[in-house]
């Protein structure tokens, strides 16, 4: 059974930080990465990572956020900086196989708010 399992959501105060964790169980993804979705508004991308080190990121979180990985745990992270209200919302971890597109797994979400 694939799993994959986020911690570390919260409030937190505008110019604060979080760190995010992800663990994926059943499966060894080629591709994880973070998506968010606020409120009303569709799935997006935020950074993703490959387990050679491969990044992307989001214009609106470049600067601010830093995805990171270890292999040996099969887990992402994502440290959270300078954080805005704008960043408020439920962000989901995702696996796959493809830096082309969006995985097929999902995590069940953690969410994120920033207050101003």
């Amino acid at each position: 059974q694939v799993q994959l399992v986020e911690s570390g959501g919260g409030l937190v105060q505008s110019g604060g930080s979080l760190r995010l964790s992800c663990t994926a169980s059943g499966r060894n993804f080629y591709v994880m990465g973070w998506y968010r979705q606020a409120a009303g508004n569709e799935r997006e991308l935020v950074a993703t990572i490959t387990n050679d080190n491969k990044f992307e990121y989001a214009d609106s979180v470049l600067g601010r956020f830093t995805i990171s990985r270890d292999n040996s745990k099969n887990t992402i992270y994502l440290q959270m900086n300078s954080l805005k209200p704008e960043d408020t919302a439920v962000y989901y971890c995702n696996g796959g196989y493809s830096i082309w597109a969006r995985g097929d797994y999902w995590g069940q979400g953690t969410q994120v708010t920033v207050s101003s």
